[in-house]
């Protein structure tokens, strides 16, 4: 293990190239008690605690299964013992592991490069080591589909290579670089499409700086409903590049539009009870029941009383905080738009513009302001300066 805590301790996540390696625990929401591992490409040699058990090259499926604190591997006919550490390493380039976890039962999956298997809390951790671009690739293909242009797959790439580089640390008390949850990026292994590996090779190196050359944080979500938000009205940071922009390309996409309704004793007891909102004054009681957004609004605000929207959205499990409410019998309806917390792309409206033609640099400068694009390795370089 001194091998892998080597590699991702660093301290300027910018020396990495698109070869350099992360690590990123995988199926890191389940507490997994088995698994089996055989070679899809490749040969792998298959090391316990730093020592040889054995070539695989794909005419031998391994079980591992956690033991208490140790990793016990074996396969059909041989049991090969049980060790702290289990690694599988490529021994040439491009190989690729079939993962299926048994316990809990899971579909399978490929994973691209080499893999570390380790236990924590009496289950077993594991961490694919691979290449950042073939991590990208997963990435890209987990967030945005099967089904969309090419150009938009390499804003994508752009996006998810800025997130990993300026995240690179964020569990590395835990051993780790990144973890498959959303929290992180979505990352099911290899992709389907091959497609999406071209389009990553395509914009090889290119990460996204605000105009001092930081990294910036490469927030998306699904549609704006027309308007993006500014980063200090969701996260009260302000930010010279997540400004609210006019975003027609979002309109009349699949997520543009929602409602919900709720019986409107419930919606006067919640703002009531949760935000003090003096639903007993007539005139607060009538903006509650009737209240419009033609554009983004970041409160409900009625006698000195500011209900935050985004706190409604989160308490009542809305798509977004761009909506309007009015009265339908006994009941109010949330009548929305947009999908997200509208915070820089949307990944509808960008589709959108590739499907128009647009380039990703153009998607990338209408839905984040004062940026540059950039190649990784000149950056490292520029700061140095």
């Amino acid at each position: 293990m001194k091998k892998l805590f080597l590699i991702i301790s660093f301290s300027a996540p910018l020396i990495l190239s698109a070869q350099d390696i992360v690590y990123i625990k995988v199926f890191a929401h389940l507490k997994i008690e088995s698994v089996t591992f055989s070679v899809e490409k490749s040969t792998y040699s298959v090391l316990g605690d730093e020592k040889s058990i054995l070539k695989n090259n794909s005419s031998i499926m391994l079980k591992l299964t956690a033991v208490n604190d140790s990793v016990e591997v074996k396969s059909f006919e041989t049991v090969y013992g049980r060790f702290k550490t289990v690694r599988f390493a490529d021994e040439n380039s491009g190989g690729e592991m079939k993962i299926k976890l048994i316990s809990p039962d899971r579909k399978q999956r490929i994973y691209p490069d080499n893999y570390v298997v380790t236990t924590e809390t009496g289950n077993l951790k594991l961490l694919n080591e691979a290449k950042l671009d073939a991590y990208i690739a997963g990435v890209v293909e987990a967030e945005s589909g099967t089904r969309s242009t090419p150009e938009f797959y390499k804003v994508q790439a752009i996006l998810a290579r800025t997130f990993a580089l300026a995240h690179l640390n964020k569990h590395l008390p835990e051993g780790f670089s990144l973890c498959d949850q959303v929290h992180c990026q979505a990352y099911y292994g290899k992709p389907r499409f091959e497609g999406i590996s071209e389009m990553v090779a395509e914009t090889k190196g290119k990460v996204v700086v605000d105009e001092n050359l930081n990294l910036i944080v490469a927030a998306f979500h699904s549609n704006s409903g027309g308007q993006t938000a500014n980063s200090e009205d969701v996260w009260g940071t302000r930010t010279s590049y997540l400004k609210s922009v006019n975003d027609t390309f979002s309109l009349r996409m699949p997520n543009y539009k929602w409602e919900r309704k709720m019986a409107i004793d419930d919606w006067l007891s919640y703002l009531k009870l949760k935000h003090k909102y003096p639903i007993d004054e007539p005139s607060a009681k009538e903006l509650a029941l009737n209240f419009k957004q033609d554009t983004r609004k970041i409160f409900l605000e009625a006698s000195n009383v500011k209900v935050p929207l985004k706190n409604v959205r989160q308490d009542l499990q809305l798509k977004s905080t761009y909506f309007n409410i009015y009265k339908d019998g006994d009941s109010v309806v949330f009548e929305g738009k947009g999908y997200g917390h509208s915070l820089g792309m949307s990944q509808e409206g960008a589709m959108r513009m590739t499907k128009l033609g647009y380039t990703y640099t153009e998607v990338l400068n209408f839905y984040y302001r004062n940026i540059q694009i950039i190649d990784m390795n000149k950056l490292a370089f520029f700061r140095d300066e």
